[in-house]
């Protein structure tokens, strides 16, 4: 008894969840009669419920005289609640034989659904009243929408039709028939369905079939419940591209998926708001919603109200309002707009000087006339949207907003369903439109919100964020900043959640935010900021972020090293047009994407059983099973997302038909077509639910029994509480020790380098206990605060601006002080330092810092005094640079010489980031000195000297060889706190040609670290394109890339993810193996494709890669499979104990182990002994290993940190030779992975004590 009670809580809910009949009573018709004999004296009744009808339509009594066991439904066995009401009871036939629904009334108990509220549901399907008049009205729609208390909401379609009640009107009364000859009079009754899905246009359908039914016949109920029943048989399409259609006659319905899980279904006409209000309105309404104002929407349609205010829920998607949300308010329930909280109501056009008197500080928004007002003046006193996004929201183009426009050039349509699907498709792909401009505009506004979160302690730098925003932008974001609905959407971002929002903020990246994510510089305004900003022409200040909206292809990218190293071609789009814009006196060249909407398919299903019982119904879902079936064997393998909405479907039809295992295997299916939308609750049901005779026939189903015991282990697994709060940066009023200060600097945005922040605790703890005082904390922070804000408000001449690079901040600018080139400023870039000349600004280089020779403190006599002086030495002039910079000369000359020794170190191992760092040391070291302001200050300071330091305690040597081989270094670990094991890398092509759903088609570079977390560069650029991939939580060991779509990644956890590298999300799993999977093969060939995986108990897996079935599978006797590789069809397999890496050439095994020193050379078809053994010098273990052309390169471990610096080496071997070629020395720690990126460049990435990725030239 307990299974279906416990499926009935998860099973999906189906298109109806009631089905309610609203209007006057026969009494109080009656009474309405007798009040006198006047017409025109219309009058006003109380409209009351007088049907409810409510799934399940087939009752256990139903079934039990058919004999057969009772349908399953999920409304049986559901929570409700029983209300006692009236009804009308449907009399036996009168005169003419015609059922009448006037009459006696009964007393019977009806079952409610627990979210529908009878109470308040008359008021609102007669918002205006329910009037007697004595003329009929036509029929009228309007929509609903219910909110609980939990934000669940519920959606409600009406429709009020006009039937007489008097002239001719027949009364069941006190056991006999009566009737009345008078003046005609009219009422309304009112239809409601009620869904748990906004399927607006669809249940409008819907109801204007049963009106066809019901303008030949008087009002039934049954044949209302016959509608309501068929309704309650529609399965709602899960998320994706599949659409259902179901025949009601006359009209096709359609019922539109969801996009995503995330995102409600679409059905309803989104270009509403454009036709009512001009572009700036618009933005004013999404402004108010976004403040969490008090807004009223009014119209004299009521149908009007809930439409457009959907539009603008949709609007501000991803996120979403968090208040009460009543878009229509009857009359009796004007006393709602009093709540002092934020709101979003709407009311009757004819209550608006009412509303508007009666309250202040309202939104009063008049659909009718396109006007936004407020309660206290004709205009609204809200900050504008951004500029730059208020800017690409009016100047968008392409949008037809007319239909008789799309189609003036079509004759008549003759067929109604198919004209209806012409402008059902039209609507399709405006909205798609629509949803990108409307996207657009989020992603503009919020897009730098990521710039300023701290994820691994969950905290918004709010302050930070502001300081980063135009002036005139500011009131907007002070606002917003403190609402529900942002906070909410900074919980999805710190969580990194993939939804729509992430997927266009990283598409639409401009080339300078694309190079900013690969540096983790402290703020400051580059000279193309700085030129903007002081610009004497105000429009020309708009390009300081204009490129956030989509790429400006005329940036010009600053690191020519990148640019060598970057595997792009010649990438053309498919599907995007380049424009010119103007701005002010500039021309920029525009990407625009024509993102076309996604190719729908469409599912219909069987027409509905006539008579309402059990066995019809069971035929109804066989019928559905057996065409779901003939639609799966019609899909190609390969449309796998197609594949998975009807695995979906027909898992939901055999839930149903209590068919539980055939459910279960249908979900399996969605492993590996697509798990986003796999129902976990109702999976976890189903199995609770099974029977003995249903477990002993698991056996037989090997799928079925890991599913099973799949859910049974996660059932007893204790569920961890997902931290999702959002904290804001606060000054701390403790004293912290080391730990916690770590933490506190983290949160604060000024440095995320664990082991940088420990040199600077020991830098603020110089002479005293190791322990920060909190008001030490707050000085430091509050110098770091001021030097940013003091270097956004340089302001360098056009002039001076001309001799430094587009991206070049001043990071540190001196006091005027004499130097032997003048008097003037000594300024700091990240490149070189050179003099702002006083008196008529100019610039005079003194020395870029990978020039520097020397740099020393001298000391001048001045009467009794020695005055101390900078000297700078630089390599390409003759005369030395010499300034006064009095009491911050020991300040200058560390920063000097960190800058020196950060530069060189950098230019030695091809790694900006050494550059980066040494400028975060700097930036530091003067905050510390401004903190202390005592005599150890420049001591503490010294302590932040890190460069400098190792370039004179252990200068290291980096070999000719790796300098001329090493192209370049990049980090992974970047926006990690510290550095983490590069496991695995796979390098994938790029595409030719792309389209907006491929995402930006460059090649691509993938890193798998710790945790189970992926970091995705783009390799045309080397930059950052995704920093967190999150695929399971366990170490990953192989990555394998196929076709442009796809990345295998096989987990410790004995999982195979599959990653579509379109949406960068893992969409399916395979679950076939037991153990740690540990390596990948490929098999190509012009007849066939397939992939083997291995895992470390010896089982091997052919894969069918169409279908990702299993072909073949064995098992290997061995201690533990380390992996595998093919070559002339047979497939080798690795040992711990024998070897772990392989590579052919010319019919020759190269194999080695990983506690070995050197490579063993074998024959194929002679395996007894090696024939050849490759000594490796000064090598302690082998980890990885590829071939590349006709080179073996070898990643090893060398000798320990203690012994050597360099202790991760990379071999290079000639296959023909045999001998080692180079030794490259340009990791840390030992070298853990290997790839090849075309035979051009190899990648190696290293382990946690040096974390970077190195590329390689290939010659």
């Amino acid at each position: 008894k307990e299974g279906p009670v416990l499926m009935a809580d998860h099973l999906p809910s189906g298109l109806l969840e009631a089905c309610v009949v609203v209007g006057a009573s026969g009494d109080k018709l009656k009474d309405s009669l007798q009040q006198g004999n006047s017409t025109t004296d219309l009058l006003i009744l109380d409209p009351e419920v007088l049907q409810v009808h409510v799934p399940p339509f087939v009752t256990k009594e139903n079934a039990d005289e058919s004999g057969v066991p009772r349908t399953f439904s999920r409304v049986q066995c559901r929570r409700s609640f029983i209300k006692k009401k009236e009804r009308l009871v449907v009399a036996p036939s009168g005169p003419g034989g015609a059922g009448s629904s006037e009459g006696a009334t009964v007393t019977e108990d009806v079952s409610v659904p627990k979210d529908i509220d009878l109470m308040a549901l008359p008021q609102l399907c007669f918002p205006g009243g329910l009037q007697v008049t004595n003329e009929p009205k036509e029929e009228r729609f309007h929509f609903l929408v219910f909110t609980d208390v939990f934000g669940n909401q519920t959606h409600g379609v009406v429709v009020q039709c006009c039937r007489p009640f008097q002239e001719g009107s027949v009364f069941y009364q006190n056991g006999h028939w009566s009737s009345t000859r008078t003046t005609k009079l009219y009422t309304a009754f009112a239809i409601c369905v009620i869904s748990k899905h906004p399927y607006y246009n669809a249940l409008k359908d819907c109801l204007s079939c049963l009106l066809v039914q019901l303008r030949t016949c008087r009002l039934s109920e049954e044949r209302v419940k016959e509608f309501a029943a068929k309704l309650s048989l529609v399965p709602i399409p899960p998320p994706g591209q599949l659409h259902v259609v179901f025949n009601l006659r006359p009209l096709m319905i359609v019922l539109p998926s969801r996009e995503d899980k995330e995102h409600p279904a679409v059905d309803l006409d989104l270009h509403l708001p454009f036709l009512c209000f001009r572009s700036k309105q618009i933005l004013q309404i999404i402004t108010g919603i976004l403040m969490e104002q008090r807004v009223v929407f009014f119209s004299a349609d009521w149908a009007r109200l809930t439409l457009v205010a959907e539009c603008f829920m949709f609007y501000i998607h991803p996120l979403h309002w968090q208040h009460p949300y009543v878009p229509i308010l009857s009359a009796q329930m004007l006393d709602f707009i009093m709540a002092p909280t934020a709101f979003l109501m709407g009311c009757h056009l004819n209550h608006f000087e009412e509303v508007a008197a009666e309250t202040d500080d309202l939104i009063l928004i008049n659909i009718d006339d396109g006007t936004v007002s407020s309660s206290c003046s004709e205009t609204v006193d809200l900050p504008d949207v951004p500029f730059v996004s208020a800017e690409c929201f009016t100047k968008r183009k392409g949008l037809q907003l007319q239909y008789d426009l799309e189609v003036c050039h079509q004759g008549a349509g003759t067929d109604v369903n198919e004209m209806r699907m012409l402008r059902r498709q039209w609507q399709q792909n405006l909205n798609w439109e629509i949803q990108k401009v409307t996207l657009e505009l989020i992603v503009n506004m919020f897009r730098d919100v990521s710039g300023h979160l701290n994820y691994e302690h969950r905290v918004f730098n709010s302050e930070e964020f502001l300081k980063t925003r135009e002036l005139a932008d500011l009131p907007f974001y002070r606002k917003v900043l403190e609402t529900h609905i942002f906070h909410s959407f900074l919980k999805d971002r710190l969580n990194r959640k993939m939804d729509a929002f992430t997927r266009m903020e990283v598409n639409t990246r401009s080339e300078t935010q694309k190079m900013k994510a690969m540096t983790d510089n402290p703020r400051r305004p580059t000279m193309q900021e700085m030129a903007r900003k002081y610009s004497s022409n105000p429009e020309i200040r708009l390009n300081k972020r204009l490129g956030m909206s989509l790429p400006n292809l005329g940036e010009e990218r600053h690191l020519n090293l990148l640019r060598q190293t970057s595997l792009k071609k010649t990438i053309i789009p498919e599907s995007g047009e380049y424009t010119l814009r103007k701005y002010g006196s500039k021309r920029v060249l525009w990407l625009s994407f024509k993102i076309p909407p996604k190719p729908v398919k469409i599912f219909k299903l069987t027409e509905f059983p006539p008579p309402m019982v059990h066995h019809h119904v069971q035929n109804y879902y066989g019928e559905l099973i057996i065409l779901l079936g003939k639609a799966i064997s019609c899909v190609p393998p390969e449309d796998s997302t197609l594949l998975a909405r009807y695995f979906y479907l027909r898992g939901f039809m055999n839930t149903l038909c209590s068919k539980r295992l055939d459910a279960l295997s249908d979900f399996q299916n969605l492993y590996k077509t697509d798990i986003e939308i796999f129902p976990t609750d109702l999976v976890k049901a189903l199995v609770d639910s099974l029977q003995k005779d249903e477990f002993s026939q698991v056996d037989r189903w090997p799928e079925l029994k890991r599913l099973i015991f799949k859910v049974k282990t996660d059932n007893e697994m204790v569920l961890v509480q997902a931290d999702d709060h959002v904290k804001k940066f606060q000054l701390p009023k403790t004293h912290m020790l080391q730990e916690d200060f770590v933490k506190r600097i983290q949160e604060s945005g000024i440095v995320k380098d664990v082991a940088t922040i420990h040199r600077l605790f020991e830098a603020l703890t110089v002479g005293q206990q190791k322990q920060i005082d909190p008001e030490v904390f707050r000085v430091f922070y509050t110098f770091w605060k001021e030097t940013e804000v003091e270097a956004q408000d340089v302001h360098l001449p056009a002039e001076v601006m001309e001799h430094l690079d587009n991206n070049e901040c001043v990071y540190k600018l001196s006091c005027s002080v004499k130097t032997n080139q003048g008097v003037g400023k000594i300024a700091m870039t990240q490149k070189r330092l050179f003099l702002l000349t006083d008196g008529r600004p100019g610039f005079i280089e003194i020395t870029k810092f990978r020039d520097i020779k020397e740099v020393k403190i001298s000391f001048a006599p001045f009467l009794l005094l020695r005055i101390p002086s900078l000297k700078i030495k630089c390599s390409l002039r003759k005369e030395v640079f010499e300034a006064n910079l009095k009491s911050a000369c020991d300040l200058w000359n560390l920063m000097v010489r960190e800058m020196w020794a950060g530069r060189t170190m950098a230019d030695d191992h091809k790694d900006p980031q050494y550059m980066q760092q040494a400028l975060t040391n700097v930036l530091l070291m003067d905050a510390v000195v401004g903190c202390l302001q005592t005599q150890k200050a420049i001591f503490a300071a010294s302590k932040l000297a890190y460069f400098d330091r190792v370039k004179h305690e252990v200068p290291v040597m980096v070999p000719k060889t790796t300098l001329e081989t090493l192209k370049h270094k990049i980090n992974p670990s970047l926006d990690l706190p510290a550095p983490q094991t590069v496991h695995v890398l796979l390098y994938t092509p790029g595409q030719l040609s792309y389209s907006e759903a491929d995402g930006d088609g460059n090649p691509k570079l993938w890193c798998a670290l710790s945790g189970g977390r992926v970091v995705v560069f783009d390799a045309a650029s080397w930059s950052m394109q995704q920093n967190c991939v999150q695929v399971g939580s366990s170490q990953l060991n192989c990555m394998l890339g196929l076709d442009q779509d796809q990345v295998w990644i096989g987990s410790q956890d004995s999982i195979i993810y599959i990653i579509d590298t379109r949406s960068m999300s893992c969409n399916k799993q395979l679950t076939e193996h037991r153990h740690e999977v540990m390596d990948f093969a490929l098999e190509e060939s012009d007849k066939m494709r397939q992939t083997y995986s291995c895992s470390a108990d010896g089982t091997v897996i052919l894969w069918d890669l169409s279908t990702l079935k299993v072909k073949k599978q064995f098992q290997l006797t061995c201690d533990r499979l380390m992996s595998i590789q093919l070559f002339n069809g047979t497939l080798w397999c690795c040992n711990q104990t024998l070897c772990i890496f392989a590579a052919f050439q010319q019919g020759q095994l190269w194999t080695s182990c990983s506690d070995s020193d050197e490579l063993c050379l074998w024959h194929c078809k002679d395996l007894t002994k090696p024939f050849l053994r490759v000594r490796l010098q000064n090598c302690t273990g082998v980890n990885c290993m590829i071939k590349v052309k006709n080179q073996i390169w070898v990643g090893c471990s060398g000798p320990s940190p203690d012994q050597c610096r360099m202790s991760g080496k990379i071999y290079i071997v000639d296959t023909e030779s045999h001998s080692v070629e180079k030794e490259l020395m340009a990791h840390t720690d030992s070298v853990q992975a290997l790839c090849s990126a075309e035979g051009r460049y190899v990648l190696s990435g290293s382990a946690c004590q040096d974390g970077k990725i190195a590329i390689w030239k290939v010659e």
